[in-house]
């Protein structure tokens, strides 16, 4: 048993051993330039969450309630960690659709930086568009069409729509699909469908956070990105605990079976 523990220790402290250092030295094997620029980076999109609020996420059937808030909190605290220029919009906050879910407003405490709307498209808010082309002036790079990543409630109505009309004012737009829910199974997954074929890409919560990331030798923020997804991560960040619960042991000398 204890060599079949060691055995899975060494496994993954080999893929994690590049985060062990204390000052940020990248692996000079690795180069950035060479990534599709199709992928996600800190520095290359605006984030904007739509109202992940208590009254929209009543109606939400297409995941379970706290997997939803689970994966919200993992996104904001993606984009606070990177610091990625991130909107957060709400919908009728104070008269209708209540607060924002404390796993976004703990990262996002400032309520008045939301822009809370009557519309249901956000694009359709000339405060909005605004703000996404504020952000985008911030970006680094040359890029043919900014990047704009989306996630909130629901994706039949306030994603499709923000997300079809941005993409057809130019921005490169993708969508955060397990931190969006709709009133239905078939009505989250029909809309995903409708914007992927209008050319939207559908990512996840946790491949957010490791696709901006991406590189173990980012010391820097090693501690915290796995932090997160120990906090966030599911299954995964689970096996992170235990992996480095068990080397702690080990260094320790507790094993004693």
């Amino acid at each position: 048993m204890k060599k079949a523990i060691l055995s899975f220790s060494l496994v993954l402290f080999s893929i994690m051993s590049y985060g062990q250092w204390t000052q940020y030295q990248p692996n000079p094997n690795n180069d950035p330039a060479l990534a599709s620029k199709e992928l996600l980076d800190p520095t290359n999109h605006v984030l904007m969450l739509i109202d992940h609020e208590g009254q929209m996420a009543f109606a939400v059937e297409s995941q379970p309630i706290d997997e939803l808030r689970n994966n919200t909190g993992l996104v904001a605290a993606t984009s606070k960690l990177f610091e990625i220029p991130t909107i957060i919009t709400t919908v009728a906050e104070k008269s209708f659709s209540g607060p924002v879910f404390p796993e976004l407003k703990v990262y996002y405490p400032d309520d008045k930086e939301y822009i809370d709307r009557t519309t249901m498209n956000s694009w359709e808010d000339v405060r909005v568009v605004k703000a996404v082309e504020e952000k985008a002036k911030s970006l680094k790079g040359e890029y043919e069409k900014p990047k704009l990543v989306l996630a909130g409630l629901w994706t039949e109505v306030c994603i499709n729509t923000c997300g079809l009309s941005a993409l057809e004012d130019g921005y490169d737009v993708y969508v955060i699909t397990d931190a969006s829910g709709g009133i239905s199974k078939e009505a989250h997954e029909m809309s995903i469908a409708r914007m992927i074929q209008a050319g939207i890409k559908p990512i996840t919560s946790l491949q957010y956070l490791l696709e901006v990331y991406r590189d173990w030798a980012r010391s820097d923020q090693y501690v915290e990105v796995n932090n997160l997804a120990k906090k966030y991560g599911g299954a995964y960040g689970l096996g992170v605990d235990y992996i480095k619960t068990m080397q702690k042991w080990m260094a320790e000398g507790e094993s004693k079976h």
